[in-house]
């Protein structure tokens, strides 16, 4: 990756919420992590509780080589550190994620769990998934849908979404045919899809907005989730405007977790 890249795709992080570096692994190790995610899969009874998230089966690096050897891919983390993202910590696992066919779409939602902390309207990326897709991603296959710089900012869809408790119903077997859900499962006129290649990486904010589509095909569609986060310090690269929460943060106070946007969120 040249530094004009590098620099462009950080820029995209911090203005979109994500970005895509292509063809990120090897042919020979995309073949060896099919292998493995179908081995593990082969084993695997989904629950119930999943079926919007498809399989879900975590993998520590310590307990399997391959695994370690993706949280190790030097490729990956040469981008990281080329993006100015090289204080993001090497991670202890992974998580085997997929669209079976005929698997259901996924509904919106954003991975964060710290809205309380003054950190959550840091404009960098504080959490991070790497989605490393091992099949090619479509809109008929399930593929990846964003809603650009929901990171950041809030729009109408942030105050509609069902949270915690109340997402109970939501993971019950049929929700995403029920009008009273339709919000949580139809389109949004700004999102995006996001299309790749078998071997690819999507990098993504834990903040953004995001959903899957439902799986059209025969075929499985799947993805190795990585989640990395840095300290809670300003970032090296950093040479912008710094929210007044985020200078006037305490280090040391203990935020209680909760996954709703506050008033971090503007």
């Amino acid at each position: 990756m040249t530094p004009e890249v590098a620099l462009q795709k950080r820029q995209q992080m911090i203005r979109d919420g994500f970005c895509v570096i292509n063809n990120i692994l090897t042919n020979a190790f995309l073949q060896e992590l099919q292998d493995e995610s179908e081995r593990f899969l082969a084993n695997h009874v989904q629950p119930n509780h999943t079926r919007y998230h498809g399989h879900h089966i975590l993998v520590a690096g310590k307990d399997n080589t391959l695994v370690q050897k993706l949280l190790e891919w030097p490729a990956a983390l040469n981008a990281l550190e080329e993006m100015g993202f090289g204080d993001f910590p090497v991670a202890k696992g992974i998580t085997i994620l997929t669209k079976d066919p005929g698997a259901p779409p996924l509904y919106w939602h954003q991975d964060w769990y710290y809205w309380n902390d003054p950190i959550s309207c840091a404009p960098w990326p504080q959490d991070i998934f790497m989605k490393y897709y091992l099949t090619d991603t479509t809109p008929e296959n399930g593929c990846l849908k964003v809603i650009p710089r929901t990171h950041r900012k809030r729009i109408d869809l942030h105050d509609k979404l069902l949270h915690a408790s109340k997402l109970g119903n939501v993971l019950k077997p049929g929700s995403e045919s029920k009008e009273k859900y339709s919000v949580m499962f139809g389109d949004h006129p700004d999102q995006v899809d996001v299309c790749v290649e078998a071997g690819s990486l999507v990098m993504r904010d834990a903040r953004l907005l995001h959903s899957a589509r439902k799986n059209h095909t025969d075929r499985r569609r799947t993805m190795l989730l990585v989640w990395i986060r840095r300290p809670s310090t300003i970032p090296d690269y950093w040479n912008d405007e710094i929210p007044e929460p985020v200078l006037n943060r305490d280090e040391n106070k203990d935020y209680p977790s909760t996954t709703i946007p506050n008033e971090f969120l503007t």
